[in-house]
């Protein structure tokens, strides 16, 4: 055979081999993360649900999911161990240096000097004048504008 026809099964051949290879190292990363679960850490499963580990089986993790409200697990449904960190902030809501924490404004206020004056960009007023419209109709009636 001609080296030609058999370039593109190499070609082929070489992408599977390298595509395995990465699936097969991911699978080792995700092996290692879940065994470096302990009591108390905090997960996220593949469902997206966080979580505090409370036991560790063989193939299966209790995990309570609300104070008091324990679930069992298959370890390969945990998708990602959180650092306490991470956790705390996530599903508590807690930072540890709120200092740290750059303060975002919610409004465009704060960027502006307090000594400027203000824009009034409110519609301005009617002049004052009789309610009445000079033609005599009034709105409900026909022809009335």
């Amino acid at each position: 055979m001609n080296l030609v026809t058999l370039l593109p099964f190499i070609v082929l051949i070489g992408a599977m081999f390298l595509m395995t290879r990465s699936a097969k190292k991911k699978q080792q990363q995700a092996a290692q993360m879940r065994d470096h679960m302990a009591p108390g850490t905090g997960v996220r499963t593949i469902g997206g649900m966080y979580a505090t580990v409370k036991e560790i089986g063989d193939d299966t993790v209790t995990l309570e999911v609300a104070p008091g409200v324990h679930a069992i697990y298959a370890k390969n449904a945990i998708g990602a161990v959180l650092e306490d960190a991470e956790y705390n902030r996530i599903v508590h809501g807690i930072t540890e240096t709120p200092e740290e924490t750059p303060v975002v404004p919610d409004d465009a206020s704060s960027l502006t000097e307090d000594d400027a004056p203000k824009l009034d960009l409110g519609k301005k007023d009617e002049p004052k004048g009789d309610d009445e419209p000079k033609d005599g109709k009034t709105d409900g009636e026909p022809g009335a504008k």
